[in-house]
């Protein structure tokens, strides 16, 4: 039978890379550490780990019990505070995954919310893009993540979706009125190579192919650029309420993107995400 604390000591080897490393995170000595791996490879039949210089890495057998044992331990860990949370959600825990945005406008006041109905919940909220989110909600880390699509496809994973709102693509220029087309020859400010395609797909529509002269996904730095007429680019409406520069003119785009909340596996959902889910509904809605 496989070990829940060696299945922990493994996972967290191979999240954070080394025996050192997971001794630290948590709070073991490295000779326990590695007396964990030693049983669980007795117990498992499987060489788990090799020496590779001075450290250690992961067999391919150990990569495939280490994403099955971070999965594990997650389950346990929710099983926890669901446990704690079902006394009446007088203490438990949510852990929230969410893109930049969200995390600046939608989640404040949800979080604020859940804190004077539910004084004694803890809240963790992680910044994350939407494909690493619903990864470590399908791994168990997370309790709940708010991700946004360009389109209709859901998940069938285990993953279930509820649809918040809307969120339009505005094109950010010097004068307002501007369309992508106005601007085929000027230099563009484009995200990160996982977060421009709708951009690319955009301007295909309308006949060229953006000169893309620099890469950011920060709002801040976008815009500034466009301030100082280095380029255009585009930012959600989300992200221009935390941010607008002066300066900057913004039009709305035929372009949206669905921001929804997901979670994983069959309903019903814990207390506290639950509690999470109706004060964040709760502050979209106002």
């Amino acid at each position: 039978m496989l070990d829940l604390v060696r299945l922990r000591v493994l996972a967290a080897v191979a999240a954070h890379g080394s025996v050192t490393a997971a001794a630290a995170a948590l709070h073991y000595t490295q000779p326990t550490v590695s007396h964990h791996l030693a049983r669980l490879e007795a117990a498992t039949g499987a060489k788990l780990v090799r020496r590779s210089g001075r450290g250690i890495r992961l067999t391919p057998e150990g990569e495939v019990l280490a994403r099955r044992a971070a999965e594990i331990v997650g389950r346990v860990d929710a099983a926890d505070a669901e446990l704690a949370e079902l006394v009446g959600l007088r203490t438990g825990r949510v852990r929230v995954g969410a893109f930049s945005s969200a995390l600046s406008e939608l989640v404040p006041p949800a979080a604020a919310a859940l804190r004077g109905d539910h004084p004694n919940l803890e809240l963790e909220l992680t910044d994350l893009h939407p494909r690493v989110a619903l990864e470590q909600l399908r791994a168990g880390e997370l309790d709940l993540a708010i991700v946004f699509r360009y389109d209709d496809e859901q998940p069938n994973d285990g993953i279930r979706s509820t649809y918040l709102r809307d969120d339009p693509i505005h094109l950010l220029s010097r004068r307002t009125g501007e369309t992508p087309a106005d601007h085929r020859d000027s230099d563009w400010i484009a995200g990160c190579v996982n977060c421009r395609s709708e951009l690319l797909q955009h301007c295909a529509e309308a006949g060229f192919t953006p000169r893309i002269a620099f890469t950011s996904d920060d709002v801040i730095v976008k815009q500034a650029l466009v301030r100082a007429g280095l380029g255009v680019t585009t930012a959600p409406g989300l992200a221009l309420r935390s941010h607008h520069a002066a300066g900057v003119r913004s039009t709305e785009l035929p372009i949206v993107r669905r921001i929804y909340l997901a979670t994983y596996g069959e309903p019903p959902d814990p207390p506290a995400t639950r509690a999470f889910i109706e004060a964040l509904k709760r502050v979209t809605l106002e």
